[in-house]
């Protein structure tokens, strides 16, 4: 058996620690391990794909990123290619990559990645790749999994920054809007801000009002506490609103999510006249040694992912159902996007120990 393992779209704390796993649980049977390098750019020709022996992944459990390094820009159903005018085009290279593969010997592909990475794989399965994936993404948006790893990393960094935020604000009387990753799920937000003891969360799944969220300020200015910690996911938008964007990071580049804290902490100023300071966390925490349980359950996954490849789960995702690791199809994992439930016990809690989510 030749398997190889893939990592694609935003790093996360824990991958190093599923591909070691992943590896010597092959290698432990007997069987032949590769790396496909940047995504499956180089199953493409953009990039290697290199053997991974237990030298390889010596050492590597506790380390952040990726040894294999990622793309979001790797999607081989819309490959960008260059074109002589400096622009560029996008062209299906599936069968291209399928083709190689074969040559290569590959008898099945371990995917690891979030939403779009498990989309790519669940496509590859449908056109005779064996694929088993690793469901991966700080923002703990992917279905069909209690969490992921990287999601209790991000939160601790989050955690960590709006532990030390809180000795500068009530220092100097402050409002300190925190804006964090989340595109579409609040997660980080909530778990972080709740843990840290935010005053005020805001997350895509509970649109806010600015004159709430003013408000809850100025309750507690009345209250003779006189600074405040707003956490903010990247995603979060105003009633009847949009989410924030940004220009795009690169040409060719969709406009990114992203500003809608300094906008926050800008109409906060406007309306209550605190003075208010905005950061943005960002890719903090994606970086990083991954914590101990995200380590624990990354090398569950890269360990299931290697016995779903020995049962012939093709097209399956392995999957935290506690206590145990299942798996699941990847295509249901696929159909709904997680999302923060406004009426779990997380929000409920936060919002009866005072803190606002602004509606």
């Amino acid at each position: 058996m030749r398997i190889a393992i893939s990592t694609g779209g935003g790093d996360a704390p824990g991958l190093n620690a599923v591909i070691r796993a992943a590896v010597l649980s092959a290698l432990d049977r007997g069987w032949h391990v590769l790396g496909i390098r940047k995504g499956y750019a180089g199953l493409l020709g953009d990039d290697d794909v290199v053997p991974l022996s237990r030298d390889s992944v010596r050492g590597i459990g506790h380390l952040g990123g990726t040894i294999l390094r990622t793309t979001n820009r790797g999607n081989p159903f819309a490959y960008p290619v260059k074109q002589a005018d400096g622009s560029f085009k996008e062209v299906d290279r599936s069968d291209e990559l399928i083709e190689n593969a074969r040559n290569l010997g590959i008898n099945a592909v371990i995917a690891i990645g979030g939403d779009g990475s498990l989309n790519i794989a669940d496509k590859l399965w449908q056109k005779g790749l064996r694929v088993v994936g690793v469901p991966k993404t700080i923002d703990n948006d992917v279905s069909g999994t209690i969490t992921t790893f990287g999601f209790d990393t991000a939160v601790s960094t989050a955690m960590e920054a709006i532990d030390k935020l809180h000795t500068t604000a009530e220092s100097h009387d402050r409002v300190i809007v925190m804006e964090v990753m989340g595109r579409h799920a609040g997660f980080i937000a909530l778990h972080s801000g709740l843990s840290g003891a935010a005053h005020v969360i805001l997350i895509p799944e509970i649109p806010y009002d600015i004159e709430k969220v003013s408000a809850a300020i100025m309750a507690r200015e009345a209250r003779g506490r006189h600074f405040d910690i707003v956490v903010v996911a990247e995603g979060a938008m105003p009633v009847g609103g949009m989410e924030s964007t940004l220009g795009a990071s690169l040409p060719g580049q969709d406009r990114r999510i992203g500003g809608i804290g300094e906008r926050v902490a800008f109409q906060i100023q406007q309306r209550t006249g605190k003075e208010c300071r905005s950061m943005v966390l960002g890719h903090l925490q994606r970086g990083g040694m991954p914590t101990g349980y995200d380590r624990l359950l990354a090398a569950r996954f890269g360990g299931a992912a290697v016995e779903a490849v020995d049962d012939g789960k093709w097209g399956q995702m392995v999957a935290l159902h506690s206590p145990n690791i299942v798996t699941i199809p990847i295509a249901d994992a696929l159909k709904e996007p997680r999302r923060v439930d406004p009426n779990h016990d997380i929000v409920r809690t936060a919002r009866r120990t005072g803190i606002s989510f602004g509606d």
